[in-house]
Formats: structure tokens, sequence, C-alpha cells
């Protein structure tokens, strides 16, 4: 199964994920979001997964510079095109494999995706 850890190089709770995930010795590839943006489909299959409110990070610093009108009433589709332009406001980390998702810290729901 392919697993893909996506987050920020810089950000503690990734490196968290990738040091869970190598010291199991999970063959899996990291997605620096700031490097290569998750595309809109992604994200949209990411929100029907998670659901939006859960992958939207409303504790980043690009959450809080962003102008009030664009954080006011949200729904999935604006919420997916603002993740889409700053692709910061995805809350971190992302582990994908196959069909199983999660978003945030959670060892628990990581152990699921990663068990054969």
């Amino acid at each position: 199964m392919k697993v893909t850890l996506y987050g920020l190089a810089s950000c503690d709770s990734c490196r968290r994920a990738r040091r869970w995930l190598e010291t199991r010795g999970v063959d899996f590839r990291f997605h620096d979001l700031r490097e290569t943006p998750p595309s809109t489909g992604t994200l949209d299959r990411w929100a029907r997964a998670a659901g939006w409110e859960r992958l939207l990070n409303r504790r980043s610093t690009t959450w809080r510079a962003l102008p009030p009108a664009q954080r006011e009433g949200l729904d999935k589709n604006r919420a997916v095109t603002l993740m889409a332009a700053h692709p910061t406001l995805v809350k971190r980390p992302v582990l994908e494999a196959g069909e199983k998702l999660s978003v945030g810290i959670d060892e628990v729901a990581w152990q699921r995706i990663i068990e054969p």
C-alpha cells in the first residue's frame, strides 16, 4: 500500500508523524504542501472524507492574516478554494494510504491506516 504524508518540512507535528512512521518501518513519501500545493481535486476529496471543517486549520497564522470577509460564511467549496490558494491552511499532517485518510495528530488512526 502506498502511504503519503502531507505537511510542511518545518512543522513540528509533521516531523513527529515522520518519526512515528520511520520507527515503524513504514515506507512512505513525504509531500511538502508549500513546495507542491495539493490540487483542488485532492483538497475536495480530503474535505469529503474528513470534513472541510476538520481539514481547515483555523489556528494558523495564515488564517489569522486573512481578511474577515474571506473567513466568514465558509462552506466546503469556499474552504477548498481558500486552501488551494493558501496551502498552509491545510491542517497537518495529512496521512493518506489508499482510501484511508487521517488529518492531524492521531496515532490511533495512523495505526489503523498502516495496518495491512
